[in-house]
């Protein structure tokens, strides 16, 4: 039978406007969010590759741009007022790309080692990843790590437990985080749409707003992050009044940015996976 004219030929699986269906997806970071609570991986390397160039950088300065794929992270701290005079006054000229191309060489060098090191799941992950797949989500996963990296990484992660249906790296897209490439590159490759179905999970200003540019749901992590930067036993000496003023701080930057919920862990996922969903049945997106 002739289909009718004007009538609609679209697959039943399109999403009708507002969406009101399921959550079908979850994207989670790396470092800070799943594993290496605190990211110190990368914040050590970052120290060590400056250093060995006789720029010694802050831990504050190393975390700024944390969340970016790692060489526009080493372009954005070279950019940087204080570091720019610095390098000048050792090297006696500007930074150009080449000087990049050093800095990039050494962080690579470095850090292969230091994540292997910093490879523990934070405490609550994998229960929380089984709460996903219970809900019947499709788990991706995104970095601002390269695969040569994560070549090394992400099988001593499986080991422990954790095996995303996706993995983007940094260089599989043609621009980081706060970009939405990664993102929308996990949606390709995980064949989920539409964006209002998926959730974004990370650590990192720069994620949450990859999440939100995506037009997906963004949930920030905070206690285990990078803004809070702690390893969980250097969190847990602190006295309450400056847990309290760090976890404040982190909670403001990543609603800042334009997190949807902002939690502690990772082991505090379903809730805010609930809140995500009674909103989706009330009519609201992201």
């Amino acid at each position: 039978m002739a289909a009718t004219i004007g009538a609609s030929t679209e697959p039943s699986s399109i999403a009708r406007w507002p969406y009101r269906g399921p959550l079908k997806a979850i994207i989670f970071d790396w470092a800070g969010t799943i594993i290496d609570y605190g990211s110190r991986a990368p914040v050590l390397a970052v120290m060590r590759a400056f250093g060995a160039l006789d720029v010694p950088v802050s831990i504050e300065e190393a975390r700024g741009p944390m969340g970016m794929s790692k060489r526009e992270h080493l372009q954005a701290m070279m950019a940087m007022a204080r570091i720019g005079e610095a390098w000048r006054a050792v090297h006696g000229n500007e930074a150009t790309e080449h000087a990049v191309d050093r800095l990039y060489a050494g962080f690579l060098a470095t850090q292969a080692g230091l994540l292997l090191e910093h490879a523990e799941l934070i405490p609550g992950c994998l229960q929380a990843v089984a709460d996903c797949r219970q809900r019947r989500l499709k788990v991706g996963s995104s970095t601002g790590y390269t695969k040569e990296l994560m070549d090394v990484l992400a099988p001593a992660v499986h080991d422990r437990g954790f095996t995303p249906d996706a993995l983007v790296c940094a260089n599989d897209v043609p621009q980081g985080r706060p970009a939405p490439w990664e993102c929308l590159e996990n949606a390709r490759r995980l064949r989920v749409f539409p964006m209002q179905a998926i959730v974004k999970v990370d650590d990192t200003t720069v994620g949450v707003e990859a999440g939100r540019n995506a037009g997906m749901w963004s949930i920030g992590i905070a206690r285990s992050g990078n803004l809070v930067g702690l390893s969980q036993t250097e969190f847990e000496r602190l006295g309450p009044a400056e847990q309290a003023s760090r976890l404040e701080r982190a909670y403001d930057e990543l609603y800042a940015a334009g997190a949807h919920q902002v939690i502690d862990t990772v082991a505090e996922l379903p809730g805010a996976l609930d809140a995500l969903e009674r909103r989706l049945v009330d009519g609201a997106g992201p």
